[in-house]
């Protein structure tokens, strides 16, 4: 059956309803991948991904109960707490990420919110991170509107603020921070000047319709994201939700198609989960139209395949990391080449371990 709204298949709208997003997940998988692919190749290279690496600043001991994140608080996961770590600490990670491949940067602490105490240090990290060149990105929790200026004065390009789920499954996976106070947050970021990443998770247990709710609710911001993580649980023991039943991998690629389509130009980031995924899987996300991921063994805390893993599957794939300086298809392919080599005769993982603890934790946030 052919969608009632085909003829603006691809266009940047904020206006979606739930009848639309519920033919387009209702499309049959070949019909919908065939129309995400082609959304997405209107928009972007088929055969780029947006490289990021993440680095966790602050570990563990956060007021809020997300049900997904083992960084709380109030579950009892065996995460080591860390403090924030020392600037001249998290350059040195940026450096090495920036050698290794990635164009962006992207660092998280485990916060309710920024302290003004604190504050004055993740600004000197984003500067000193910007003067090696690389896109910036923070996750710190809420931001009140001084200090979303703050951070965009100190030249930080993204925030990132996930809405989680849909507003009617929100207060099922979290109670201490409400559903307006993320939108608060992103809109702080936007009047900012600061660009936006924002997604959610797949797989906590909602229905097919909070996946089409918060899809819609992101879609339809007066500005859609630029960046979109898609997360897929990862369950840990000691949360509320370590024993939920597993997604349908299909479901998971329809979530991707639905979101490449109702975002075109945005970058769609296959994030947490994928150390879970086989080959084959990330490989149908890719064509559903994901065009991003996180590089290096560890998110955060939880497990992400090693990067000599990423590399060696783009190699097969045709893949290549997308570039912030244009590069000949010949240069990427050499550099690509070198870390695979490297990697293998240093018989270490290319990607530093972000937290330097056990993989136990969330990048969920």
């Amino acid at each position: 059956m052919p969608l009632t709204f085909d003829a603006k298949l691809g266009e940047v709208r904020h206006d979606w309803t739930k009848q639309q997003v519920t033919e387009l997940m209702a499309l049959p998988f070949n019909d919908l991948l065939f129309k995400s692919q082609m959304v997405h190749r209107a928009n972007f290279d088929p055969n780029e991904v947006q490289v990021s690496t993440l680095l966790s600043i602050k570990t563990g001991a956060c007021p809020e109960d997300c049900k997904y994140c083992p960084q709380s608080g109030h579950y009892n996961t065996g995460l080591a707490k860390e403090k924030l770590m020392q600037v001249e600490a998290v350059l040195k990670k940026a450096a090495e990420a920036k050698a290794k491949g990635s164009s962006r940067f992207c660092m998280g602490a485990a916060w309710k919110h920024p302290s003004d105490k604190d504050l004055p240090y993740v600004l000197e990290m984003v500067k000193g991170v910007k003067e090696l060149g690389l896109e910036t990105c923070m996750t710190l929790g809420m931001l009140r509107d001084d200090q979303a200026d703050a951070l965009a004065d100190a030249g930080l390009d993204y925030y990132n603020h996930n809405l989680d789920t849909s507003p009617d499954f929100y207060d099922k996976i979290i109670t201490t921070r409400s559903y307006q106070d993320r939108l608060d947050t992103l809109q702080h970021v936007r009047d900012a000047g600061m660009k936006i990443c924002s997604g959610g998770i797949i797989g906590m247990g909602e229905r097919e319709k909070d996946r089409m709710g918060l899809l819609a609710q992101l879609a339809n911001l007066p500005q859609q994201p630029e960046s979109v993580p898609i997360n897929m649980l990862v369950k840990v023991e000691g949360t509320p939700l370590a024993n939920v039943e597993d997604i349908d991998p299909f479901d998971f690629v329809r979530c991707i198609a639905v979101a490449r389509i109702m975002m075109p130009a945005s970058h769609v980031r296959l994030s947490a989960g994928r150390e879970e995924m086989s080959d084959e899987m990330q490989a149908m996300c890719f064509m559903a139209g994901a065009n991003s991921i996180f590089y290096g063994e560890c998110l955060l805390t939880t497990p992400n395949p090693e990067a000599h893993e990423d590399m060696q599957l783009f190699k097969r794939l045709g893949l290549r990391p997308e570039q912030r300086i244009e590069k000949s298809d010949e240069e990427q392919e050499a550099v690509l080449s070198k870390a695979i080599a490297q990697d293998q005769e240093a018989k270490n993982p290319l990607f530093y371990d972000a937290t330097q603890a056990d993989a136990i934790a969330s990048v969920q946030h």
